[in-house]
């Protein structure tokens, strides 16, 4: 399992939360004062990790959602082709292909040390 249950109520900015499917960086969260009969709700406003989309919800406060589990790494690039590198783990040593964003593309170098993100099933390098 790679998420876990918390309340809307405890999420903040900058933090993390799957919607859709999708795990998100949350960047910003607004919370509506209770109605008559009803509860607070919150409109959570977040940028997919991987799809880079924008995604957003509406629940009341004491709603439980998925929060992922995000796993920072370090590893090495040991080769380049296209837009797919391979890259070997510097923790337990295990190789893998990983999909090389655009924007890095050209800061990326054979040899070199980057920091990963693995969050449910999925890769994305960070920094380089």
């Amino acid at each position: 399992m790679a998420w876990e249950q918390s309340e809307i109520r405890e999420l903040k900015e900058n933090r993390y939360i799957v919607i859709d499917d999708e795990p998100c960086k949350i960047k910003s969260i607004d919370t509506s004062k209770p109605g008559k009969h009803g509860e607070a709700k919150a409109r959570i406003e977040a940028i997919g990790i991987f799809d880079n989309k924008k995604h957003s919800m509406i629940n009341p406060v004491t709603h439980k959602v998925r929060v992922p589990i995000i796993d920072r790494r370090k590893g090495q690039v040991v080769s380049l082709s296209g837009n797919e590198a391979n890259i070997m783990d510097l923790d337990n040593y295990q190789t893998f292909q990983i999909t090389i964003d655009d924007d890095i593309r050209d800061d990326i170098e054979q040899g070199q040390e980057i920091r990963y993100l693995e969050t449910m099933g999925k890769r994305k390098i960070t920094q380089v």
